[in-house]
């Protein structure tokens, strides 16, 4: 089950990233961001503050803790990426955001000195080789001529933002269940991006709610934000902030299935060499000792 949530988080991410683009033309960063988990906070309300008064005295002494996560997690990652794709294009940012995996093994290194066993390495290393085969088309000439631009300043600030929300799940308080800790989580972004929003409706012209503007703040609310993120935090607590961080390789694989089908895109020889060195890694990380784990279970029984 973490694995299956976990693929379908980098699927929910990958039309996040897709949206975003889509409707850069028309996009207030901030304002989306708002909009975006204003909405999925009215939407688990109901639930939520009832387990959010039941476990008050929870949050409270762990809130300086609870509020960085908040803040790294909900308030930035996300609006980081927004302001990103204004300046860059989707596939430079998928790009950049797939070596997550690689930016949070080596924060764990740095900071939490953990072991990184080969084979995780291995695996990186062959979805790192799809991501850029995904990208390059299969040309090495092409990858040779990405041009970084501010746009890729953002996004690497959001890779960043979201690796130490990651490391720092590991602190989350064990008497504080997923639901009601993202709920908080929603809450203190909403609260840190008010002002800003307020801001940057100040200096821009009005807000036009257009029907597809709304249609993607309701598909950011429920999709990428209410579900991905109770899927990733279930992902992270079962199989670690490594293992979990090498499924974002597959939002580049699903950002090109998803062009394909709504943009008419045509897949090459190349998008079926880069899934397969996506998946390839995948398999020796984390599936291949997950199926000797379940035949020794079985043989056991």
């Amino acid at each position: 089950m973490p694995y299956l949530l976990l693929i379908l988080t980098t699927l929910f991410w990958a039309g996040n990233f897709i949206l975003a683009r889509a409707i850069y033309l028309d996009m207030q960063p901030f304002t989306l961001a708002f909009l975006r988990w204003t909405l999925a906070l009215l939407i688990i309300a109901p639930w939520w503050l009832k387990r959010a008064w039941a476990l008050r005295q929870v949050l409270r002494d762990h809130l300086p803790l609870l509020t960085v996560q908040g803040i790294l997690g909900v308030a930035c990652f996300n609006t980081l990426v927004y302001f990103g794709v204004q300046h860059t294009q989707a596939t430079n940012a998928m790009l950049m955001q797939s070596a997550v995996p690689v930016v949070i093994l080596l924060l764990g290194v740095v900071f939490l000195r953990e072991a990184v066993s080969p084979r995780q390495w291995l695996g990186v290393f062959l979805s790192m080789a799809g991501v850029l085969v995904l990208i390059s088309r299969g040309s090495l000439e092409l990858l040779a001529q990405l041009d970084f631009n501010r746009g890729d300043l953002w996004i690497f600030l959001a890779m960043l933002s979201w690796s130490f929300y990651t490391l720092s799940l590991r602190w989350k308080p064990a008497a504080l269940d997923g639901f009601t800790f993202f709920g908080f989580s929603v809450l203190v972004g909403v609260v840190v991006l008010f002002p800003f929003m307020l801001w940057e409706q100040g200096g821009t012209a009005q807000l036009q709610l257009t029907e597809p503007f709304v249609w993607t703040v309701v598909y950011m609310a429920i999709f990428p934000s209410i579900l991905s993120f109770l899927f990733w935090n279930h992902g992270v607590e079962r199989l670690g902030a490594a293992t979990a961080g090498l499924f974002i390789h597959l939002m580049p694989m699903f950002g090109l299935l998803l062009a394909t089908i709504f943009l008419g895109e045509r897949l090459g020889w190349y998008h079926l060499a880069g899934i397969l060195l996506i998946f390839s890694g995948l398999y020796i990380a984390i599936l291949a000792q997950s199926l000797r784990r379940l035949r020794k279970t079985a043989g056991g029984t």
